[in-house]
Formats: C-alpha cells, sequence, structure tokens
C-alpha cells in the first residue's frame, strides 16, 4: 500500500532518462529542421570572414606565430562561429518559450533542473559539433588546414559548446524579452567573442589589455582550438583545458541554480 510519504516521490530512478533523452531530441531536432539557417549559414558566414580577411589584410601581413595570417585565424573564426551557435540555440528555445507562453510544457514534466539543464545543453553542443565539422571540412578542402591534434580540438570544442550554451540557458531564463536577448548578444557575448584572440595574437596587445584578455574564458576556448588544429597557442592548453572546464562548471551551476529557483520562469 502506497503511503503519503510517497507522494511526489521520482518513480524512474535517480535519472529520469526517457524525459532527459526527450528534451534532447527536442533540443537537436529544432536546429535540424532549419538546418539552412543553423547549420549552413554559419559556414557561410565563416568562409565570408575568411575571404574578407585574407583579401583585405592577408597579402600585406606577415607570419603570425610561424604560418601565415588566413591559417592563423582559420582556428579562432571556426570556434568564435561554434560558440555563437551554441549560444544563439539555448537562448532562442527558452527566450522564444516564454513570449510563447508555452515553457510550462518544459517545467511541468518531472525533469530536475540538471536534466533540464544536460537536455538543452545537448541541443547545444550537438548544434557546436556540427557546425565545427562543416567548417572544419571546409578548412580542409579549400586551404588544406589539417588538425594537428584531433583529441585537443573535439575536447575544446564541446567545452566552448557546453559553456556558451550554459550562458545561452542563464541569458534565456533573465532575458523576458527578445529586446533584452539582443541586448546580452550585442554587448556581452559578440565583444567577449571578437576581443579573444580570434583575428590576432595576444602577445601583440599592450601589456594591460594582454592581462585583461587573460581573464576571458573565450580566449582559452579559441587558444585551445588553434592549439588542435595547428599546433601553436599563446597560452598552455592545460591551463585553457583548467580555465574551460572550471568556467563551463560554474555557468552551468548558475544555470542549474535558476531553474531551481524557478527564476523568471515560474509566477
Amino acid at each position: 500500500m502506497t503511503g503519503k510519504s510517497d507522494m511526489g516521490a521520482r518513480r524512474f530512478g535517480a535519472i529520469n532518462w526517457l524525459g532527459l533523452y526527450t528534451l534532447a531530441s527536442r533540443e537537436v531536432q529544432r536546429f535540424l529542421a532549419v538546418w539552412t539557417q543553423t547549420l549552413m549559414a554559419p559556414l557561410v558566414t565563416a568562409g565570408l570572414f575568411l575571404m574578407i580577411f585574407s583579401i583585405a589584410i592577408g597579402p600585406r601581413r606577415g607570419d603570425v606565430m610561424g604560418v601565415d595570417f588566413t591559417t592563423f585565424i582559420a582556428p579562432g573564426i571556426l570556434m568564435m562561429t561554434v560558440i555563437q551557435n551554441a549560444f544563439a540555440n539555448t537562448s532562442s528555445s527558452i527566450v522564444i518559450s516564454k513570449v510563447q507562453g508555452n515553457i510550462v510544457d518544459t517545467l511541468m514534466p518531472p525533469l530536475s533542473p540538471a536534466e533540464l539543464v544536460l537536455g538543452y545543453l545537448a541541443g547545444a553542443v550537438g548544434r557546436g559539433l556540427l557546425v565545427a565539422l562543416a567548417i572544419g571540412l571546409g578548412l580542409l578542402m579549400f586551404l588544406g588546414i589539417g588538425i594537428q591534434h584531433p583529441l585537443w580540438a573535439l575536447i575544446f570544442v564541446i567545452l566552448g559548446a557546453a559553456f556558451l550554451g550554459g550562458l545561452g540557458i542563464v541569458a534565456g531564463i533573465f532575458a523576458n524579452k527578445f529586446d533584452q536577448m539582443a541586448a546580452i548578444t550585442n554587448f556581452i557575448v559578440t565583444p567577449l567573442a571578437f576581443l579573444s584572440g580570434t583575428f590576432y595574437s595576444v602577445q601583440a596587445l599592450p601589456p594591460v589589455l594582454r592581462t585583461l584578455t587573460q581573464f576571458n574564458p573565450i580566449f582559452y576556448l579559441i587558444d585551445g582550438v588553434r592549439f588542435g588544429v595547428l599546433g601553436i597557442s599563446d597560452a598552455s592548453p592545460w591551463l585553457g583545458l583548467a580555465v574551460a572546464s572550471c568556467s563551463t562548471l560554474a555557468i552551468c551551476l548558475v544555470a542549474w541554480a535558476m531553474f531551481s529557483r524557478g527564476y523568471r520562469l515560474k509566477a
């Protein structure tokens, strides 16, 4: 006989695998359904960045850290595109649900805050990996750029997608309107991505700016992918791995806390 103490108990084990899989599947199918916008468009944008910088600066710019300028910026553009798309995947999913009023469909099922975070992150990481794969194949086919350390490159791509995916969850929960989300993207995410060594080596910066850059976790993500692809980096990849891992864990804990409290999600 079931007692009152059993009411509300999780009857599917410590982890709701079915619910987690369902949420993760929804987030993945969400971006696959519009693949021309979520996968093809980032590939075109990355190609345009490379072409424009190669034409405008490449011929007049000498080697950077022992490689030509176009080769140097290629991994940075790859990673910048990955993190921007990972952020967009989680933030847009949550904001659209809040604006349309159907966020309750995600909150009502028996999913713990940790499962909600993991489910949303699955979509961000999946989209980031597919974007990285598409751009990586393009770099190999058109520029002949291979991957010197595949495992390092994969680890940093996953960490980058997870970190910005977690930041997208936090931003999506915080924002109640599309213009608030646009402000976060334009004034926080984009500057952090552009001012992180994507188009230059931080060794060329004045000491003050170089020090400030070292407090930007996205710098270590881009630097880590550059090490994985080209075998060169401004900082130690092990330091980058530690900073990226801690930053990802921290932002995911913030997202977990916001889901736990129902911050800006529940009346």
